[in-house]
């Protein structure tokens, strides 16, 4: 719900010019924040700040996540943040598409240059991964292939590594669950399965 009113308030704000109805989308957004922070008077302030530089239309963000194999084992990478294990990627970049920034995300997270071959899966994140975030999040899976590079942990990553379907390591669930992995499996058993959505 206060992501849903966090976009109205967005919205409104970035259109409207009536002094009345910009007060309303201002209380509206500060509602949002605190339904965000459930009470906690420090992350308040921030939830509010950060909603605050949101502007524009409100849309969902997007997540590239690439699975790439060797051998039968997947490519995950070990996150600074919280030191868990996931497939390669990140945000979408502006001017590059889908493919070039999953492609770009495994180079920069892994040190692997791949290619991306299919698009596996389009998943709303509140749907698929269970945890909380502000924003409304459609995350993409690519099933690529690598083509060149080696091993190299990055900022973001401290180590890099190839996981069995049935020994994958403890998992950053946030980025990619261990059900999305599995399915990504599947999707490079068989590359013609068609591309999944929510």
């Amino acid at each position: 719900m206060a992501r849903e009113m966090s976009a109205m308030a967005q919205t409104g704000l970035t259109f409207s010019q009536d002094p009345f109805d910009r007060q309303r989308y201002e209380r509206l957004r500060e509602l949002a924040a605190e339904l965000l922070a459930q009470g906690s008077a420090p992350d308040y302030d921030l939830i509010l700040e950060s909603l605050r530089r949101d502007t524009g239309y409100a849309t969902p963000k997007v997540d590239v996540r690439g699975a790439a194999f060797q051998d039968g084992r997947v490519l995950l990478v070990r996150e600074i943040t919280d030191g868990k294990w996931t497939l390669p990627g990140g945000w979408a970049d502006v001017n590059q598409t889908a493919a070039e920034c999953v492609v770009r995300e495994i180079a920069e997270e892994s040190g692997f240059q791949a290619r991306a071959l299919k698009l596996a899966a389009v998943h709303d994140y509140q749907r698929r991964n269970h945890l909380r975030h502000k924003d409304s999040i459609y995350k993409l899976f690519f099933i690529c292939d690598l083509i060149g590079g080696g091993a190299r942990p990055s900022d973001e990553t401290s180590e890099v590594a190839f996981f069995a379907r049935d020994d994958l390591p403890p998992l950053s669930i946030g980025r990619a669950t261990a059900a999305q992995i599995d399915r990504m499996f599947e999707h490079r058993a068989d590359l013609t399965l068609a591309t999944e959505f929510d």
